[in-house]
Parts: C-alpha cells; structure tokens; sequence
C-alpha cells in the first residue's frame, strides 16, 4: 500500500497533529502530508512548548497554522492518523467514507496520545517522544 496524501488530526491542530506532520514530512518528504483539528483553533501558530520540542529535534515548525478538519481533507487522504480512539470514531461516524484508512498513530501500541495542551514542557517532551515513536511503527506500513 502506498500512501501519498496523509492526514494527521487531533483536537486542535497546535500540539499533536503538528508535530506528526512535520516529523513525517521529515521522513517522508515525497509524500503530501497535513494536519487538521477537529475543533481547529483555526490561524494559531503551533503551541510554543511543541516548537520546543521540535527544535530540539532540528526540525523548524514556525510555518504552521492551525486548520479545521473538513470533508475535503478527508475525502482526499489516503490514510489518517489520529490520537486516540475517540476521535477516530469521531470521523468514521461525521464521515462514513474514511472507515477502512482512518487509524491511531499509536495503533501498532494499542495506545492513544494524550494532549499535552497546558501541560509542562517534559508533558511535551514525552508526547513528542512517543509521537516520533509510533511513526517508527508505522514505517513498514508506509
């Protein structure tokens, strides 16, 4: 299975889904990959203890801004990566369509990623972590 167009989503598209998307850019800067919240605090710059977080890593995620998951951005990903299972249930149920390539990025863990949003920077630091983690997992499957 070759996915081109990946799509991470969480709640509000500044901690998570950002730090995903640029360290699967990272990894994979030959595939178009995005990130949404599904209450996307819409024009917000990612949260600054996830820039942090980045940085340490090299990886420079100034750019981003924040966006509101659509139909549009479902119905063009070939696979979507969220953060626990409600939210994938969330999707499957606004959005029947994306059953079968909506998955946990923590799915090969069996583990959802907790919102490190108004948590410490060693909260971050963690998510981060584990974040970086589960897109190891998904490596064979990409």
């Amino acid at each position: 299975m070759n996915f081109k167009n990946i799509l991470v989503v969480c709640i509000g598209n500044i901690c998570r889904s950002p730090m995903a998307e640029y360290f699967l850019k990272y990894t994979y800067p030959d595939r178009k990959i995005h990130s949404a919240g599904i209450s996307g605090l819409v024009g917000h710059p990612a949260d600054d203890k996830a820039l942090q977080c980045m940085q340490n890593f090299g990886i420079n995620m100034q750019d981003h801004v924040a966006r509101k998951l659509n139909a549009e951005l479902v119905k063009n990903a070939d696979l979507i990566l969220v953060m626990s299972q409600n939210q994938q249930k969330h999707i499957e149920q606004t959005w029947p369509y994306a059953k079968g390539k909506t998955f946990r990025l923590g799915h090969w863990r069996e583990k959802n990623i907790a919102d490190p949003y108004q948590h410490d920077q060693a909260f971050f630091n963690d998510t981060c972590q584990l974040i970086q983690d589960c897109i190891a997992d998904w490596k064979k499957h990409l």
